[in-house]
């Protein structure tokens, strides 16, 4: 459906005549398909972000004080879904290209300002049971309060000098560990963290092990693949299994840890942004990192709303670099003698 709106001038709004709000785009005019289709969510989710967000994005101290709040949302979900700054985009909704970018970084805040909210385990005794009976329900794996991995996301070359973004591929990336439920709930999110760290690395510096490690959570697990070492709380598959229990350990917690390439591929497909087919984020490692986060926290949002099919692979890739998992041995007695006795248990 064609909205015929010229492209403003936000500067002139914003500094002209009356500081006016820009408010040239109704919701109520157009049509939930239209909306899926250009901003990549229905009506009832975006006037949810309104709610949301909007005190934040009204703060008279913002450049962007005289766009609406409705208008912001619609240019960074705009950007997010589709990865790109393309004039339909602007001219749909009323403004210019600078005032989009605008907008996207205003959002991308206050969404990161609300990540904790959004992200995070659970902490009474009933959710986390569900937790694992969700999980258990999967394959069979007993214990489960999340499975981890990294992904990458590539991002333009910070400067010449800085080679830690370069990844093994020799693409500038952030690599981002996250943790989710069995729907694909993020749990946990460091979008941070240089694409030339390996996996193991990135956890081991990470404030999820910090977590597990010095807070209770010692009554279930993660699930890491074979990049990562085992520990106590993070159970890995066998190197070389060798027993029938070992295989169905093996297959279990591979049926199981393969929710988290799932949701990846959910979110790579819902947010084109961060899926490489339109190139790296044009920003730098800092400013990707917070939007690779805001769009954590909408899919979180996505998923309290019910919109919570699984999706196909989009066509785009993030650069994911493989480790070298033949030397992710663990040296750890403790978490030896655990996994040995999780074998024992459930799959003799």
């Amino acid at each position: 459906m064609a909205v015929p709106i010229a492209v403003l001038d936000c500067d002139l709004l914003l500094y002209g005549r009356g500081h006016r709000t820009l408010d040239r785009f109704k919701l109520e005019d157009v049509t939930d398909e239209y909306l899926v289709s250009m901003y990549g969510f229905p009506r009832q989710f975006i006037y949810y972000l309104v709610d949301l967000l909007g005190a934040s994005l009204s703060r008279p101290t913002q450049r962007s004080r005289a766009i609406s709040p409705e208008t912001q949302i619609l240019a960074a979900l705009g950007f997010y879904t589709s990865g790109s700054f393309q004039t339909r985009m602007g001219d749909a909704i009323g403004i210019s290209q600078a005032s989009m970018s605008r907008c996207v970084a205003n959002v991308t805040e206050a969404l990161v300002e609300r990540a904790s909210q959004f992200i995070h385990f659970p902490e009474d005794e009933a959710t986390v049971q569900s937790l694992k009976d969700d999980f258990y329900g999967l394959a069979g794996m007993p214990g489960v309060l999340g499975v981890v991995d990294c992904t990458h996301v590539a991002i333009k070359a910070p400067n010449a000098e800085d080679l830690s973004y370069v990844n093994r591929k020799g693409l500038h990336s952030l690599n981002c560990l996250m943790v989710c439920d069995a729907r694909g709930v993020l749990l946990s999110a460091e979008t941070h963290w240089p694409g030339s760290l390996p996996d193991c690395t990135v956890l081991q510096q990470a404030a999820l092990t910090s977590q597990f490690e010095t807070e209770l959570h010692k009554d279930g697990w993660l699930l890491g693949d074979s990049s990562f070492f085992l520990r106590t709380w993070l159970m890995t598959p066998l190197h070389i299994p060798e027993t029938p229990a070992e295989y169905r350990y093996n297959m279990a917690h591979s049926a199981t840890h393969n929710v988290i390439e799932r949701m990846f591929r959910t979110i790579r497909s819902r947010f084109r942004c961060l899926d490489g087919s339109k190139g790296t984020l044009q920003y730098s490692p800092e400013k990707s990192s917070h939007i690779i986060l805001a769009c954590c926290v909408l899919h979180n949002i996505s998923l309290e709303h019910g919109l919570d099919v699984w999706s196909s692979p989009a066509t785009g890739h993030m650069e994911q670099p493989e480790e070298e998992y033949e030397q992710m041995e663990s040296m750890d007695s403790e978490a030896c003698r655990i996994r040995q006795e999780l074998l024992l248990t459930h799959f003799s």
